[in-house]
């Protein structure tokens, strides 16, 4: 596999969770599309209540976002390879890790966001859980191709 065919994925998501980080992303901007559509979900839901909601789904976002960068990380760096190791999973979740930081940090210069560890910890949070699931699959698939032996296991 090439190397643009492998990183061009993860270059591209990287430059949408950017792109997330921008002032048009601010917690008052997306509060005048996803409020409506909450309250037209929920039509008996509370001011409070909708505020509270339009906070889950900014916060699962940030999961969301770093659970799938995380998986392109560690696609790339599996390059097509069949073999799967701990270590691509650790440096896939570190490369998350520091992608989340210098997010975080560049929300610092963005007039209306706000930088918060909680969120760098929330965002590597999903990249674990990818890494995650990305092993259990692994295990699930192995184990589906193992052929019984004799005595049934």
């Amino acid at each position: 596999m090439s190397w643009a065919k492998r990183w061009a994925p993860v270059i591209v998501w990287a430059a949408i969770i950017s792109a997330f980080s921008t002032h048009l992303f601010t917690a008052d901007n997306t509060s005048r599309v996803i409020v409506p559509i909450l309250h037209w979900i929920f039509p008996s839901a509370s001011p409070e209540a909708l505020a509270r909601m339009h906070f889950f789904v900014r916060k699962s976002a940030h999961f969301i976002e770093y659970f799938v960068l995380s998986l392109l990380v560690l696609r790339g760096i599996r390059g097509g390879r069949r073999e799967n190791h701990l270590a691509w999973a650790a440096m896939a979740l570190l490369a998350v890790a520091l992608y989340a930081s210098l997010d975080e940090f560049h929300q610092t210069f963005v007039p209306g966001r706000t930088a918060a560890v909680s969120d760098v910890v929330l965002d590597t949070t999903g990249g674990a859980v990818a890494q995650l699931a990305a092993g259990l699959a692994v295990l699930v698939t192995a184990a589906r191709g193992r052929k019984p032996t004799a005595s049934g296991t």
